[in-house]
């Protein structure tokens, strides 16, 4: 017997689109009349319980009134692993079990230098169904590591310290807004994903600030490398840093978070971890503008190692590098798609090659991944913060830092108290807790480490 719009009516369902999706759900589940009746009656009186149902999802959409159409958080969060639990302060603990509770999520992972940040912790790592988190990825959208390896052996450093020295303060640019003097050449700038309309305006800042690097934890330092497990059998010079969009990709971030914001709304506690879905328009432009903001920070990391090693006249042998703070389309052991947010962690597939720094005066790890499956195939990006930047400055005092420094032979040109070695945790106790992540290959060890402070100074182009 056919079931018409005249039934639906009689059945208590308001007249409109929502017959149409009605009709072709009652015929895609084979439904009876009497069947059919029951079905409808229930989504009539109650349709916002009907929201989550697999069969009446979207004929619960076109009825429930807008203001109820926001996202519900699940009760029971997504299977989360947390790897070094005890190392990791409550408020970034209870950011993993909220973001595990988005009705979009999949799986989630904690690493061990987890620290509490916006939205998704600092080493975080989430897994969605078809959208992308802007704060799940960070504002520093593409912060990365980049190593170059020398031939140099590092027991010339020390009596190179002088011309050392002058190729970093010479061939840097430091801090939140700094700029250089004059036009950096690099393919990038011509990438046409810049003239994306929402985040064309802020094209002209990526080319002012091309080549520099931010503040805080970001740095340009030489040191001795040494990676058996990649050949490199005896200590080198490498040259190591780590920065990331600059203003450019702190532009693309706000402006797509608050456009997320603003289409999804969350409660309180999850409002930053809006989303945009991958079907979407926004969600389309926010992943491309993601994409060319992450290989725009790559480009700023190859403009600095090209002009250190020009002014010491170094030949580089092998480059390592790896981005965080981005956002992967990746296929779970399931064969489920899902797109893979590491906020402050490091890819680690099998076989992947990434650098895990420490601090201003402690080792920095290149490893090769495992492939880990509860970890969604990541590590820590860093040792991460121990404590609060307030917190550093009212704990340790100039002179501590300075003879930590001395005492590992580190000399440190900028800089600041609030990124002194005692704010970070123990680079080696974070990669125990990690062992089943990654694998270590080699070790960096810091010789001179050029940071943002007062010594910042704009170069120009030669």
């Amino acid at each position: 017997m056919n079931i018409t719009g005249k039934d639906l009516k009689k059945w208590g369902l308001p007249a409109g689109p929502v017959y149409k999706v009605a009709l072709e759900t009652i015929g895609r589940l084979g439904m009876n009349k009497e069947t059919a009746r029951r079905a409808i009656v229930a989504l009539a009186g109650s349709p916002a319980s009907y929201l989550d149902d697999d069969d009446w999802a979207k004929a619960a959409r076109l009825l429930v009134p807008a203001e109820d159409k926001n996202p519900r958080m699940k009760e029971k969060g997504c299977p989360i692993k947390i790897f070094g639990q005890h190392m990791i302060e409550q408020g970034a603990l209870n950011q993993i079990y909220t973001a595990s509770k988005l009705p979009v999520s999949v799986q989630a992972a904690l690493m061990p230098d987890g620290h509490q940040g916006y939205g998704l912790p600092i080493g975080g790592v989430l897994a969605t169904d078809n959208v992308v988190i802007p704060y799940a990825v960070g504002v520093d959208i593409g912060c990365r590591m980049h190593m170059t390896v020398t031939d140099m052996p590092a027991s010339k450093m020390k009596g190179m310290s002088g011309a050392l020295k002058n190729a970093l303060v010479d061939n840097t640019v430091f801090g939140a807004g700094q700029e250089i003097n004059g036009r950096v050449e690099h393919s990038i700038m011509d990438d046409e994903r810049f003239d994306i309309k929402a985040i064309k305006p802020f094209k002209h800042t990526a080319e002012k600030q091309l080549g520099t690097s931010g503040g805080g934890n970001h740095f340009v330092e030489f040191g001795s490398f040494e990676a058996k497990g990649l050949g490199v059998a005896e200590p080198v010079v490498a040259i190591l840093s780590h920065s990331g969009s600059r203003g450019f990709g702190s532009n693309v971030a706000k402006v797509y978070t608050k456009i997320a914001m603003d289409k999804c709304k969350l409660p309180k506690e999850a409002k930053h971890l809006a989303w945009l879905s991958l079907d979407d328009e926004d969600g389309q432009e926010y992943w491309e503008a993601m994409n060319v903001a992450g290989e725009y920070a790559q480009a700023c990391h190859e403009v600095i190692h090209s002009r250190i090693l020009k002014a010491l006249k170094l030949s580089a042998v092998e480059t390592i590098q790896n981005h965080h703070n981005f956002a992967w389309k990746e296929t779970l052991p399931t064969c489920e798609d899902v797109i893979v947010h590491r906020k402050g962690a490091t890819p680690a597939h099998l076989a992947d090659v990434g650098i895990i720094p420490g601090s201003m005066t402690t080792p920095t790890y290149v490893v090769t991944g495992k492939g880990y499956p509860d970890a969604l195939s990541s590590s820590s990006h860093g040792a991460g913060r121990l404590m609060s930047r307030a917190a550093a400055k009212q704990s340790f005092t100039m002179s501590q830092m300075k003879k930590d420094l001395a005492e590992q032979g580190v000399e440190l040109i900028g800089g600041s108290l609030d990124e002194c070695s005692m704010a970070y945790k123990d680079i080696d106790l974070v990669m125990g807790q990690q062992a089943a992540l990654v694998e270590i290959q080699g070790r960096f060890l810091p010789f001179m480490v050029r940071m943002a402070g007062e010594q910042t100074k704009s170069w120009e182009k030669k």
